[in-house]
């Protein structure tokens, strides 16, 4: 049983990261055999395989658009902040000054400046966010919908079988509600539950037992096939063959090669990783690249906690330039390979952060209009959809909701509109509700 502990911290809601992290492994106490094994039920009824796939940099806590994605430079300075917009490869289109790399690719990325919900407080905003729906208060913590990264997997799975559809790097998010719920086990994140820029870096959902040697799993592997053929010879039924085929991809993906190599980001040319930065976000988003590659249909980067209510600006400077490189060299990675109209790149957070720094030199929660951004994936580059008010407070136009940011996404990786999947009472329940594609992206 492998047990990730998060930092200890308290944040501004009253409730510690650790009453959240208790997870089992692999998978939530779910073995991989069992895994497979309901993937493959659910494959039934899928669609053929597309190369579409998503990319999320998830910024839990909550980024300050006015000082990235939505600039007030005309504001008073209570409300501008301390950084100054600069120029991007997308005319008429400005960003703050800690994201120079991602300004020099603009023309491939959009924003989306009026994206709001009625929610300030961490736990119901992040839900609304990551499944589209209000849910969960303080008082009723629990996950009451599916992540979209688990109807991604539902609805798409992997393209390659033996590797995870859906993957949390380094791990599934405390408030991020990046789970399944109903949908089942078998189509939560599969999580990492390491730093991929680590020294050490490998993965303890793929490694074996401290006692169990890959050479005894090959021969033991070995006599089990020659066995096994003896007892399907007797049993000419199949049924032993059906039986075994689960088990049998287990051991492929912890014995094999397919996914551990996809996990492997030491091959990669050690310019390119210093191009995407020798820091988490960047090897994660590389390495988020490897296993898209691979065959894994939807990667969670979780970029840490981005709760500045006081002293913004050290916080800003600690995530903002990593972020920035991560994304940006994403961006041209995935194009010069040829994958960026089919790789959709997501940024965005439970909410944004209030217009005016308070008196702590930090900015409050924000849900009445912040940003998400977009890129890849079919959406149209260079493009900035929808206004804030003149000092950020609310939508000025084109209101977008959770839902219609999700609905453009499943859009555009290929998911009907229309698709329904049946909550705990066997119920169906929209994947979107109201929700409406933002055309303008399209």
């Amino acid at each position: 049983m492998l047990h990730i502990d998060g930092s200890p911290f308290r944040n501004c809601d009253g409730v510690t990261r650790r009453n959240f992290l208790q997870l089992g492994a692999p998978l939530l106490g779910l073995g991989l055999a069992d895994l497979l094994r309901l993937e493959s039920h659910a494959s039934q009824a899928r669609k053929p395989i597309s190369k579409k796939a998503i990319v999320v940099f998830w910024t839990h806590g909550g980024m300050s658009q006015q000082d990235t994605y939505d600039m007030k430079p005309d504001a008073p300075a209570e409300y501008r902040g301390m950084y100054t917009p600069i120029k991007t490869s997308a005319p008429g289109i400005v960003v703050g000054e800690r994201f120079p790399l991602q300004a020099k690719v603009m023309h491939h990325l959009s924003l989306v400046r009026s994206v709001h919900h009625e929610n300030g407080i961490h736990a119901p905003s992040a839900h609304w966010m990551q499944t589209g729906y209000f849910g969960p208060t303080l008082a009723r913590i629990a996950q009451q919908n599916p992540s979209f990264g688990s109807v991604v997997s539902r609805s798409l799975g992997p393209r390659d079988p033996q590797m995870p559809a859906y993957v949390a790097v380094p791990k599934a998010e405390a408030f991020g509600y990046q789970r399944a719920h109903y949908l089942g086990k078998a189509f939560n994140p599969f999580d990492v539950g390491a730093d991929p820029n680590a020294k050490d870096f490998t993965v303890p959902n793929l490694s074996l037992p401290g006692d169990l040697q890959l050479k005894s799993v090959n021969s033991r592997r070995k006599l089990l096939a020659k066995f096994d053929t003896i007892r399907r010879d007797i049993d000419k039924s199949g049924v032993m063959e059906g039986l075994d085929t689960f088990k049998a991809q287990a051991l492929d993906m912890v014995a094999g090669d397919r996914v551990r190599d996809a996990f492997d980001i030491s091959k990669e040319d050690p310019n390119l990783r210093d191009k995407y930065g020798r820091h988490q976000y960047g090897q994660s988003a590389l390495l988020a690249r490897r296993l898209i590659e691979a065959g894994s249909r939807c990667i969670t980067v979780n970029t840490g906690y981005w709760d500045h209510h006081n002293n913004i600006e050290p916080g800003l400077e600690e995530h903002l330039p990593p972020l920035d490189r991560a994304i940006a060299s994403l961006v041209e990675d995935l194009e010069n390979r040829g994958m960026l109209n089919d790789v959709l790149i997501y940024c965005a957070g439970e909410f944004g952060r209030t217009p005016r720094i308070n008196g702590h030199a930090g900015r409050d929660h924000w849900s009445n209009c912040f940003t998400v951004m977009l890129a890849g994936g079919g959406i149209q580059g260079g493009r900035v959809v929808g206004a804030s008010e003149k000092y950020g407070g609310g939508v000025k136009e084109r209101l977008a909701t959770p839902l219609d940011v999700l609905a453009t996404i499943y859009g555009r990786l290929g998911i009907p509109l229309d698709t329904h999947y049946d909550d705990d009472a066997g119920r169906p329940t929209s994947i979107v509700d109201g929700g409406k594609p933002i055309r303008e992206l399209l």
